[in-house]
């Protein structure tokens, strides 16, 4: 009850400040663009949606580079979404994948002009990437707002590729007049590599916790094994989430007899490879890839840990849903950590292998024994 109640304090001062922004927003500017990569299902996604619903506008646009993200129907009915493309990026051939964020890089001034410029008195370009080169574009007639969701040291990778981004970008952050970031361990990376005149502060990704608390009562059709440990994770099946870790782990762990199960919740480019290396691992009945779900939160309930075991995170949002429903907390030790820094209910984990594995075991050891324990009561 007590931690519920911190969060609830915590996340009031969030929608207080949103009003406060909203309100000096609506005396001086009329009109306002948030632009992303897609509203797809994710984190940075889904507080935009809140954020978007939050201010209660007419005058709040959307502008995503592909469309038909599955968050579109959950905004308000009087917030405009205009695309780019027509197209979902999952829609696109390999090619138009590769050339599409090379086209908006080189013709980004034209692009800019035929489809933004002259329309919005504040520019908010809310994920790193493509968006924010796009509206990089100087106009001196509009602010300019950059969010910045992750660890921009190692979002982009660490090949030739992502050297090249780093050095691109590097320009085009002086555009933007103020820089937001969604932790204080992603802003000092962040000053590490760029540099930048902007106005620059930490603000905490906001929630909208009625919305959690409504769709955890949701049905879904699924059982989980009572007699073990069963943990949850929400992540797209990306590098940076480190699935394929997570699944050596819990081979192994398997492999010496720590039984328990494993829920993903999430898709992305690397399923395949993920689901091949379940088979090899012989460890298909343990550790379950349930593809994207617009409403993970009865998978949350349902669960004895939430995890979080990525390589880097910029927040991680889930863990605000998670700490919403009351449940216990294992993350790597990443910027995530200040997503829990209030909330008892939690480990952090060391961000390798052994140590990871090491630290897993012990928990669900302490899990079993309490499952034993309240069998014998």
């Amino acid at each position: 009850m007590g931690s519920k109640l911190k969060y609830n304090t915590r996340t009031t001062r969030k929608r207080t400040k949103l009003k406060r922004q909203k309100k000096s927003i609506g005396e001086k500017m009329k009109k306002i663009v948030f632009g992303i990569t897609s509203l797809t299902i994710g984190g940075a996604e889904r507080v935009l949606v809140d954020i978007a619903n939050q201010l209660q506008e007419d005058n709040i646009t959307i502008f995503t580079i592909y469309a038909k993200g599955d968050f579109e129907k959950n905004l308000n009915p009087n917030i405009q979404v205009k695309s780019l493309y027509s197209k979902q990026y999952n829609d696109l051939t390999k090619w138009e994948k590769l050339w599409i964020p090379l086209k908006i890089f080189l013709f980004r001034k034209q692009i800019y002009k035929k489809t933004i410029a002259n329309c919005y008195d504040i520019e908010v370009a809310f994920l790193e990437g493509p968006i924010t080169r796009l509206f990089s574009v100087k106009n001196k007639k509009v602010k300019k707002i950059a969010w910045i969701h992750n660890d921009i040291l190692q979002v982009f990778g660490k090949g030739i590729k992502a050297k090249c981004k780093k050095i691109l970008d590097k320009n085009l952050y002086q555009q933007y007049q103020e820089i937001i970031f969604v932790s204080k361990d992603n802003l000092e990376k962040f000053k590490t590599t760029y540099q930048t005149n902007a106005n620059t502060r930490v603000i905490y990704n906001y929630i909208n916790p009625q919305n959690v608390l409504e769709k955890v009562k949701e049905e879904v059709n699924i059982h989980f094994n009572k007699d073990v440990p069963n943990l949850v994770t929400v992540a797209r099946l990306v590098e940076q989430k480190a699935i394929d870790r997570l699944i050596k782990v819990h081979a192994q762990l398997i492999q010496e007899q720590i039984n328990h199960h494993i829920y993903v919740i999430g898709d992305g480019p690397l399923k395949e490879k993920l689901e091949e290396q379940i088979r090899k691992a012989n460890v298909e009945k343990t550790i379950h890839l349930l593809g994207k779900k617009q409403n993970p939160y009865p998978y949350i309930r349902m669960a004895d840990y939430f995890c979080l075991f990525s390589y880097f995170e910029g927040y991680g949002m889930v863990l605000e849903e998670a700490k919403i429903l009351n449940k216990p907390i294992l993350i790597t030790d990443t910027a995530a950590r200040e997503a829990i820094i209030d909330y008892p209910n939690s480990s952090i984990f060391p961000n390798t292998e052994e140590r990871n594995k090491r630290r897993t075991r012990g928990g669900i050891k302490k899990q079993k024994n309490f499952f034993h324990a309240s069998k014998r009561i």
